[in-house]
């Protein structure tokens, strides 16, 4: 999500922003109601998310193996 804000706000709430932007949202930041920056996590920062989801995703898989599935069965019936 994006949201506009001016530069003067940056300037007096920018720790409260850059914890914003750790929670994956965004900025467009403007003077004198003209964009001229945007403030969004880094690059870096989301693959981090994306290996901790992954990790997560991993674990809960093992902690609650799906049970009744014949997974062949289901590559099988996709290739038709």
């Amino acid at each position: 999500m994006e949201t506009k804000i001016g530069l003067c706000e940056m300037k007096n709430k920018f720790p409260v922003l850059l914890k914003q932007v750790k929670s994956n949202n965004s900025f467009n930041i403007t003077n004198r109601g003209e964009a001229v920056a945007d403030l969004m996590p880094s690059k870096r920062a989301r693959t981090k998310d994306k290996a901790a989801t992954l990790d997560k995703l991993k674990s809960f898989m093992l902690a609650n193996p799906v049970r009744g599935v014949n997974i062949k069965k289901l590559i099988e019936e996709g290739r038709d």
